[in-house]
């Protein structure tokens, strides 16, 4: 069973001076030394350090009050989540699935080893309460593959107690400098492992960052990449069912698509196409959890609101039974998903396509142009899908034709957010708009979804014999609100006109 903590912690160089004396930090009552211990950690990683070059740290460690297996994200300048697992020989499944998506089919092989004796003390307040844990670590490092090249130093490394404020950190900051230690060149004790155990004439050889886009097909293969790196970082966080990374990472899938279809004058759609159909199947595995999520939270709110005498049966138990049922094993299916070979080729096929994109002969023209010609296009798809809409009466064939619009808005939108860099402010003012569209022909389409499942909820709950008038209210009251969406339609409409100055 692995743990997770967020680690918020601060390095610094260090001679052979030691700790300076730290009581004069405002809020410090007193600190505790807490004795030395003798660390061993082996780091993995792919032979071409693939998670090095992510900024990912995985380890083995012995020795200490935390022995065990570590793996760490980086999350903000000194901000890591570490997920833990207890001590084994071999690497555990919750921690491997974790970096599949960098490592793919590579060999996790031992990279590097650290041996720090670890001079640690405490800093409590007044009242005995932790704030940090500071230590001075004297650090022997071995280089494992690649030859055996050996580095030594002393660092401190100040980590901040679970809860407390990063504002403190600052605070020891401040006396640390004036006590004349500076802060650290390496984000990580791996990361100056690695460096100082490579030889010289290597250490240039390493990717470089891709270059400022200059054509039409740059600024495309740019945003894509980008699109391919989200995916591949969400991938972690999806597996640990952080909040928001299914839906974030199913919005990257469907921007790659989007620029698939909106650039096909830039890219070759004999090479997109195929690639497109196998994001669009991600997004729908993703989508299969987000999409009952955003169901159930709709129809909780709804409840929340209606008075208690309008509750009639078991109505929020009958909700979550439904819920339930149907979200039954989604997890475990979506598990199986990004473990798949099929998700693994996909991975692999984005990678090849932004090492090698297959340009057409727009790529090479000027992205104002060539860019704002697309975008373009996109939104002269959606005012004529919009205004169709708009034509129809209420009813079936018009809340079709609405999410039809709806989803050209999200492709215009998603086209103009990738034309940023090239349009400047025209392009995030459409962005804006379509925005905004897009949110009001989102709550249309989820008005449509709730009162199916009302439907449904009502029919089980009458097989039941409970009552089904609870249902047929909250019914009622989503017909309202979706009239309520297209009646502000043409007014919102006539606005992202004039915004775009169409």
């Amino acid at each position: 069973m692995a743990d997770t903590k967020r680690e918020i912690e601060r390095k610094y160089e260090s001679d052979d001076s030691g700790l300076p004396d730290l009581t004069g930090v405002a809020g410090v009552a007193a600190v505790i030394d807490k004795g030395v211990a003798r660390l061993d950690a082996i780091y993995y990683d792919t032979a071409d350090e693939r998670l090095a070059a992510s900024s990912v740290t995985l380890r083995r460690r012995t020795g200490g009050s935390d022995a065990g297996w570590h793996l760490k994200f980086p999350v903000a300048p000194g901000v890591r989540d570490e997920i833990q697992a207890p001590l084994s020989d071999t690497l555990p499944r919750s921690l491997a699935g974790l970096v599949r998506s960098r490592v793919r089919g590579a060999e996790l092989v031992p990279v590097v080893r650290l041996r720090s004796d670890r001079d640690v003390r405490d800093l409590v307040d007044a009242d005995g309460r932790l704030l940090a844990e500071v230590s001075v670590d004297a650090v022997r490092a071995e280089r494992l593959s690649g030859g055996s090249r050996t580095a030594q130093w002393t660092e401190i490394e100040v980590e901040l107690a679970d809860g407390g404020d990063p504002a403190f950190l600052d605070r020891v900051e401040k006396r640390l400098r004036k006590a004349g230690v500076r802060p650290s060149s390496s984000a990580s004790k791996l990361q100056r492992a690695l460096t100082e155990t490579t030889p010289k004439k290597k250490r240039g050889k390493k990717a470089r960052a891709p270059e400022e886009p200059v054509t039409a097909g740059d600024h495309v293969v740019a945003h894509i990449r980008a699109q391919r790196d989200e995916i591949v970082e969400l991938d972690p966080a999806v597996r640990r069912d952080v909040h928001d990374s299914v839906h974030r990472m199913r919005v990257a899938t469907r921007r790659i698509r989007s620029a698939f279809m909106s650039y096909a004058k830039v890219l070759d759609r004999t090479v997109t196409e195929p690639i497109g159909e196998e994001l669009k199947w991600l997004a729908g595995e993703l989508g299969i959890d987000r999409d009952q999520e955003v169901l159930t939270e709709r129809l909780t709110a709804a409840l929340d609101e209606l008075p208690r005498t309008l509750l009639y049966g078991p109505v929020r138990t009958r909700l979550r039974t439904w819920s339930h049922a149907r979200s039954e094993g989604s997890r475990r299916r979506l598990i199986g998903v990004l473990d798949s070979r099929r998700y693994e080729r996909l991975l692999e096929t984005l990678d090849a396509l932004v090492a090698d994109p297959p340009l057409l002969k727009a790529a090479g023209g000027e992205p104002g142009t060539v860019i704002g010609k697309a975008v373009r296009k996109d939104f002269a798809r959606v005012s004529g899908l919009l205004e169709q809409a708009l034509a129809l009466p209420p009813g079936g064939d018009r809340d079709l034709a609405l999410h039809e619009a709806r989803k050209k808005a999200k492709r215009t939108r998603y086209s103009a957010e990738s034309a940023i860099p090239a349009l400047g402010d025209p392009a995030a003012v459409l962005v804006r708009s379509m925005k905004r569209l897009q949110n009001l022909l989102g709550d249309h389409q989820d008005s449509v979804m709730t009162r199916e499942a009302l439907r449904e909820l009502a029919r089980q709950a009458h097989a039941a014999g409970e009552s089904s008038f609870t249902y047929g209210l909250l019914y009622a009251r989503e017909e309202q609100r979706a009239a309520a969406d297209e009646a502000a339609l043409p007014g919102v409409w006539a606005e992202t006109r004039a915004a775009v100055g169409i």
